[in-house]
């Protein structure tokens, strides 16, 4: 098990702000808060995101905006222009859901024409695209086949969950996801990251990135201090 100080551990943390009665007020906390401790991004909702690229500005902490939040039923025209507007306003990462329905109904190519739309809009920007599937519905062929079609479309990370369904990240999807497309994109965990030492076995695991939301402050809080002192 690697020795993960604050420093590394920060820097694949994308801190969420996302329950659907937060603020403008809580929003600006949220940032703050992901700005003190240097989190990699800060992810609002669309409309949350010129308020938090213009909090962030300066700082080393971007703007990750989710799309087709958070059940991902939007049709791909509608999630390319929720794309291409959170880019306009100042979104460096986009956290995409796929559409989970039309997967479990084996309709693989309204899938990958989903993500293409997105990452069509993201790539030539150099914007990050990740695909959200929702392990928790998904068996394990399922969750290969899901990482395959997220690849083959062009996205650069794949993701458990959106935090708002029935499960969580946990170590025999991440497992499958690794071992599926790990050599060639991002696997970010994501649902129920709320400690240090969860934290450090998804990171152990190959994970580039942690999603986290009121867990964020206690990870950090409870990570070894750097030679650098963070």
């Amino acid at each position: 098990m690697a020795t993960w100080t604050k420093r590394q551990i920060a820097e694949t943390i994308d801190h969420a702000a996302l329950k659907p009665n937060m603020t403008d007020e809580d929003i600006r906390e949220q940032c703050e808060l992901g700005r003190r401790f240097n989190v990699k991004s800060v992810c609002v909702r669309p409309s949350d995101v010129p308020l938090a690229a213009k909090i962030l500005e300066g700082s080393e902490t971007v703007v990750s905006a989710v799309v087709g939040f958070p059940h991902g039923a939007h049709r791909p025209e509608t999630k390319a222009l929720e794309a291409k507007l959170a880019i306009r306003d100042g979104a460096r990462e986009l956290d995409m859901v796929m559409n989970v329905g039309k997967f479990l109904s084996g309709d693989d190519d309204w899938v990958k024409r989903d993500i293409e739309a997105v990452v069509a809009e993201a790539k030539p920007k150099g914007v990050l695209v990740k695909v959200i599937f929702e392990t928790c519905f998904l068996d394990p062929q399922e969750i290969k086949r899901a990482c395959e079609i997220a690849r083959d479309a062009g996205a650069d990370f794949v993701k458990t969950s959106t935090g708002f369904a029935d499960g969580s990240a946990t170590p025999e999807a991440i497992d499958i996801m690794i071992k599926a497309v790990g050599n060639c994109m991002g696997v970010k965990a994501s649902g129920g990251v709320r400690s240090f030492a969860v934290a450090c076995g998804f990171l152990d695991q190959g994970c580039k990135r942690l999603g986290s939301a009121g867990g964020t402050a206690t990870i950090l809080g409870d990570a070894p201090e750097g030679h650098d002192g963070y």
